[in-house]
């Protein structure tokens, strides 16, 4: 078979699978965002340590690092460019508030189109990012990226549980606030503003922010 299948990619296929079930969770039926933030939590926790899994592997050749350089960005699309819009289809088709307002095809059009363009910066990112780390590899060799250019996408793993969590703890319709959300998050992420890479501890205290998250998540769903 064509591909790679080692130790090295298990966490980007594990975030793939998890973000394509979180879409279809996400809208089946009348759409679950509830469990649809769960798969993109745990998008987040493999994204953390796919790199750090993958450089433990000391002879990988050329061609396995370009391959998992490339999966890492089809994987990344799916979990935090396609699944918070997915995650926003629903959560809007769960709206009391905007069903209730006029117009209603009308605001269809705009809801969807924001989302769309959502994923669209998504994808010119990850897009961009490659190129961009491609050219830096070639002069900088086996030196490590320090900063980053705007926003990258795996902070919507981040982002978007945390506006579900304010739905829980608020008694106001947070879809709006979601929808914000998703404007500037895209926004940021094609915003030319730097960002200092995180290191070994900055990512655990990533992962711990998101495990809180997770936990907050669950209580407030059992106790409503």
């Amino acid at each position: 078979m064509i591909g790679v299948y080692d130790y090295t990619v298990i966490l980007t296929y594990l975030s793939l699978i998890s973000g394509s079930l979180g879409i279809f969770v996400s809208l089946s039926g009348l759409g679950h965002p509830y469990y649809g933030v769960f798969f993109l939590l745990f998008c987040g926790l493999c994204d953390a340590f796919d790199g750090k899994v993958a450089s433990t592997k000391k002879k990988r050749t050329d061609e396995e690092k370009r391959f998992g350089i490339q999966i890492d960005s089809l994987s990344d699309l799916v979990a935090f460019g396609i699944l918070p819009a997915a995650i926003g289809v629903a959560m809007y088709h769960r709206s009391i508030f905007l069903n209730g307002l006029p117009h209603k095809r009308v605001l269809d059009f705009f809801v969807y189109g924001f989302l769309a363009l959502y994923a669209l910066a998504a994808l010119i990112r990850l897009a961009y990012f490659n190129v961009q780390e491609e050219t830096r590899q070639k002069k900088e060799k086996n030196k490590k990226r320090k900063e980053y250019t705007g926003l990258p996408v795996t902070s919507s793993a981040l982002i978007f549980p945390f506006v579900m969590l304010l739905q829980f703890l608020s008694p106001m319709d947070m879809t709006l606030v979601y929808f914000g959300a998703i404007i500037v998050t895209g926004i940021c992420f094609l915003s030319k503003f730097k960002i200092k890479k995180f290191d070994t501890k900055g990512i655990l205290i990533l992962v711990l922010i998101g495990a809180i998250e997770f936990i907050a998540l669950l209580i407030s769903k059992l106790m409503k």
